[in-house]
């Protein structure tokens, strides 16, 4: 298994994945459902914040998490210097025991980010984060590379990993980045009780 060295990257700037702006589809999802209940929502690999920034700013109390300590600092930073409330927590989201559980998980960049071998673990936590009852919305990008990160996925393997546990709520192509314009799948699940 492949490991890579998140806090290496952060730290000489090697960040690929960053854009700069949060989730294009996260945005569009919460412009859309104003009627949400604002919960408490967990956002692991949570990188600079971009995207815990926008739950925040629609009003959700949101926890960032983070492996490397030079993304939640960043987090802390940005967030503080947009007026804007969010908590930002250095761990790692597949073995930590969360000290509280969420309304939501929003997952955007780690799933394709960790090695497919660490899939399995990557459910488990998700189901020790979440509320039974709670929501998980997902921004998978669907490509078919196995040298990441990023790491492609299917449909088929996402549906084989979270329908066991979760009821789908809705499925869509969002609006995405440039580069990743129809390489975007979001699905909205509800955990089984």
């Amino acid at each position: 298994m492949m490991q890579t060295d998140w806090e290496e990257r952060y730290r000489t700037g090697d960040m690929p994945w960053e854009k700069g702006e949060p989730s294009p589809g996260l945005v569009d999802f919460l412009a859309a459902h104003p009627e949400l209940p604002r919960d408490t929502v967990c956002v692991p690999g949570c990188g600079t914040g971009h995207d815990a920034r926008v739950w925040a700013k629609a009003g959700f109390n949101v926890t960032g998490y983070d492996l490397a300590p030079s993304a939640v600092k960043l987090s802390r930073e940005r967030t503080t210097a947009a007026g804007l409330t969010a908590h930002f927590q250095q761990g790692d989201f597949l073995a930590d025991k969360p000290a509280q559980v969420f309304d939501w998980v929003f997952e955007h960049t780690l799933f394709c980010a960790i090695d497919p071998g660490e899939r399995d673990r990557y459910v488990e936590a998700v189901l020790r984060w979440l509320k039974p009852g709670g929501q998980y919305l997902a921004v998978h990008y669907m490509i078919s590379d196995t040298d990441g990160p990023p790491f492609g996925t299917t449909r088929e393997e996402l549906w084989k990993r979270f329908s066991p546990h979760f009821e789908l709520v809705q499925e869509w192509v969002p609006r995405s980045y440039p580069n990743r314009t129809g390489l975007e799948l979001m699905l909205w699940w509800r955990r089984k009780a």
